[in-house]
């Protein structure tokens, strides 16, 4: 199942934690210090939830979350794939690619692009779970981006 993903910064993760359970009546798939995920059924959305008091109250990055590695590199035109095309190097458009990372307590497989206004898109299929989180977050950055 394909679902929409958004990561939100927040000031306090237990007590956000403790909001989103009440609003969308279910409790985090995951949760570790500094960071848990939902994964909602109706609608179908992946809250993810990012502690970092810093930027709280603001978006850290929206995405896609797929089923597999193929519906990834599926979901970029082959021409954007790579940044030596000529087809990237035409439109300029920004997009990174990320293979077989740790980000958010998961190993992962994934894109990044972002929108006119510099706001991060991950296009990504969770591998498999992780102890670690990853690259620690910052008010500048986006999820292990």
């Amino acid at each position: 199942m394909s679902r929409v993903q958004l990561a939100l910064n927040v000031s306090n993760v237990d007590a956000a934690v403790a909001f989103y359970a009440k609003l969308f009546k279910t409790q985090p798939a995951k949760q570790r210090p500094g960071y848990a995920n939902f994964a909602i059924a109706e609608p179908p959305l992946k809250l993810v939830l990012i502690e970092n008091p810093a930027a709280a109250g603001t978006m850290n990055h929206i995405g896609v979350e797929l089923e597999s590695s193929e519906e990834v590199s599926d979901a970029v035109p082959a021409e954007l794939r790579f940044a030596q095309s000529a087809y990237f190097k035409q439109t300029d458009l920004p997009i990174q690619t990320e293979n077989q990372t740790t980000c958010c307590y998961a190993l992962q497989d994934k894109v990044w692009i972002k929108d006119t206004d510099g706001l991060p898109w991950e296009i990504y299929t969770v591998l498999s779970d992780s102890a670690i989180f990853g690259e620690a977050p910052t008010e500048s950055s986006v999820c292990c981006g």
